[in-house]
């Protein structure tokens, strides 16, 4: 096999089509669908599951992309590490991010860098918190951007952006606008995000010191991560905890309002996360530096 096949081969599966994966490498369809199949042919099995309208990965498949994912940074390092005749910033970046920073903030960030930096290709990765943390250990992804720590001797943690976390509410919800107790909070529905969603953990360490567990919640409904949440919120199927970055569009259109919790006020850092046994990328470091510049200039003022 080749880099160019499992370059195909990614794009099929991350884009969930042939057609898709097609466009975005500028050849034909046909083309693609030849390449995966030589793979399969040199695998001795399939690699796509091509019965739904979603390509996906088959088992085997989903080996592949791992390590397919492993050579093709490894092929992006190598060819950084031959263009170093020059100080400007070149090569892929790839950024994994928790749904807070990956929605509201670092696209913005990866879009100026690139703007600034035209030898730089970007690609963002949103998904939970703890997913994207065990792709950096599995060394699938060297810088990722999360709303929780994990305590974990392998992986560095830096300050990112601090967020506040804000109690969310339907408009029009009796809550909108004021304090409200803790005992008003746990007989209210409560819509809250997945196990490893880093605003979750937040929260529930947050109740922890209050002495109230997840459980005691009057928990009316799991919504998966914050936009699907927010949707439950906005239908009046409960009150939800989210990150202040996630809900000003909202805020802004009416759609939602927000309410204090007396003895809570919750916050959080977003973390750049990376293996610390791994080595430094110039790309990576430039990216974090420029980074801290922009933050310091256009976002932290800007956080209610």
């Amino acid at each position: 096999m080749d880099l160019r096949q499992l370059q195909t081969f990614v794009e099929v599966v991350e884009r969930g089509s042939f057609s898709a994966a097609a466009d975005a490498l500028g050849v034909t369809q046909p083309a693609v669908s030849q390449q995966i199949q030589t793979l399969e042919r040199m695998l001795g099995e399939p690699l796509i599951d091509r019965s739904g309208r979603r390509a996906a990965p088959t088992d085997r498949g989903e080996v592949l992309h791992r390590y397919a994912l492993r050579m093709l940074a490894l092929r992006d390092e190598l060819a950084r590490d031959l263009a170093q005749d020059s100080d400007e910033p070149a090569g892929h970046l790839i950024v994994g991010a928790s749904t807070g920073p990956g929605e509201h903030v670092l696209p913005q960030l990866l879009g100026g860098f690139r703007a600034a930096h035209p030898r730089v290709e970007v690609t963002l990765r949103v998904d939970a918190t703890g997913s994207v943390i065990d792709r950096v250990l599995d060394r699938d992804l060297e810088l990722g951007v999360v709303g929780a720590r994990r305590g974990h001797r392998a992986l560095e943690f830096e300050p990112f952006l601090r967020d506040r976390v804000v109690l969310a509410v339907p408009a029009g919800h009796r809550f909108a606008g004021r304090s409200v107790s803790l005992d008003e909070l746990l007989a209210e529905p409560q819509v809250v995000m997945q196990p490893g969603a880093g605003i979750r953990s937040v929260i529930e360490d947050e109740l922890r010191e209050a002495g109230v567990r997840i459980r005691d919640l009057n928990v009316a409904m799991e919504a998966g991560l914050q936009e699907s949440a927010k949707s439950a919120v906005e239908a009046g199927y409960g009150v939800c905890f989210f990150s202040s970055l996630a809900v000003q569009k909202e805020l802004r259109l009416g759609t939602l309002a927000t309410a204090e919790v007396v003895g809570l006020d919750p916050a959080r850092d977003f973390y750049s996360v990376r293996l610390a046994t791994r080595s430094r990328r110039r790309l990576t470091d430039a990216f974090l530096a420029w980074c801290r510049e922009r933050l310091a200039a256009d976002f932290a003022p800007a956080l209610p």
